[in-house]
């Protein structure tokens, strides 16, 4: 998993983030994609007007979609804007569909958007193939979380003092 400073260095800028799929799924593998765009979607990408909290991913023949995916309107764009919740096109190697559509046929595993982000002058989805979470699983993750923030609290209090 890339953190936002490595985005940075690698010329990226993150646009959204899909916290939620981190503690629902466990992702075991992930796809750098590209996406469909049309109009001025690339615009309202640039001023970071973009949500994937409530997307998911569907391979239809053959070709991979990504559904509820918002892009805002750009407020310059009046008729070039597209419908914001409108189906996207990914754009992925036939090989790299092939095995994604093997796995899925797997019981519980999904496909689901990572990250959305810009790597030079393009426009990126970073996709995961995950196995969902049991609720005991979530518990673990955060207090796991907890116990790493109480660390690094105590650290920073014994190196101030």
């Amino acid at each position: 998993m890339k953190e936002r400073w490595e985005m940075a260095k690698s010329n990226g800028k993150m646009i959204a983030n899909n916290k939620k799929a981190y503690h629902d799924y466990f992702i075991l593998d992930t796809y750098e994609t590209g996406i469909a765009l049309h109009g001025t979607e690339v615009k309202s990408l640039r001023m970071g007007k973009c949500s994937i909290k409530e997307s998911f991913i569907r391979i239809e023949n053959g070709e991979v979609y990504i559904y509820g995916m918002h892009i805002s309107p750009y407020e310059k764009g009046n008729i070039f804007n597209k419908d914001p919740l409108r189906v996207r096109k990914l754009l992925l190697h036939k090989s790299e569909i092939n095995k994604m559509l093997g796995k899925t046929k797997e019981k519980g595993i999904a496909i689901v958007p990572l990250k959305v982000y810009f790597k030079g002058s393009l426009v990126k989805v970073e996709i995961g193939l995950a196995k969902g979470k049991k609720l005991y699983d979530k518990r673990q993750d955060i207090a796991k979380k907890d116990q790493q923030r109480e660390a690094q609290r105590d650290f920073k209090v014994r190196n101030l003092g």
